[in-house]
């Protein structure tokens, strides 16, 4: 098993390029150890490493992440937004569904689309009337995601 300290270390401390890679590397390690690690990393000051974390811990594909990947649906970046919800995707864990919900009425239509195609994947029945509000979405892209995801569900 490798030693993933070194990379715990430069997740807290390192350069923005030094974070990412050390995110990264925690993301292909497998190890359920780096989850905390990540989870604390998701509130780092710059987003292209929160934007790292988020997709470590959707490569970790384990649901003890869900709680991490759902507060930084409310990052104030959407590329954060949509890797949060990529990883949720990834993870498939319906706890995640009501935060994912939410963003179906998000500013950004990345979100949005990212948000539908989640909902497709976790299939919970909840999100059905409000993927059919969103075929009224003004952007074609976001309707596509809402009836693709209606018809995964069977709708």
């Amino acid at each position: 098993m490798t030693d993933l300290t070194p990379f715990f270390t430069d997740l807290q401390a390192g350069s923005i390029a030094k974070r990412r890679a050390a995110a990264a590397a925690l993301g292909k390690s497998g190890s359920p150890d780096a989850i905390p690690a990540l989870s604390a990393a998701a509130t780092d000051p710059h987003p292209s490493v929160r934007c790292e974390v988020v997709q470590a811990l959707g490569r970790l594909g384990d649901s003890s992440a869900v709680p991490s990947l759902t507060l930084a649906l409310d990052d104030a970046e959407p590329t954060v937004r949509v890797a949060a919800l990529a990883a949720l995707g990834r993870i498939r864990d319906p706890q995640s569904a009501t935060a994912v919900i939410r963003l179906l009425a998000d500013r950004e239509i990345e979100v949005r689309i990212g948000a539908a195609t989640v909902l497709g994947r976790l299939g919970d029945r909840r999100a059905v009337e409000p993927l059919k509000q969103l075929m009224n979405d003004p952007f074609s892209d976001v309707r596509e995601a809402a009836g693709a995801a209606l018809l995964r569900m069977g709708n």
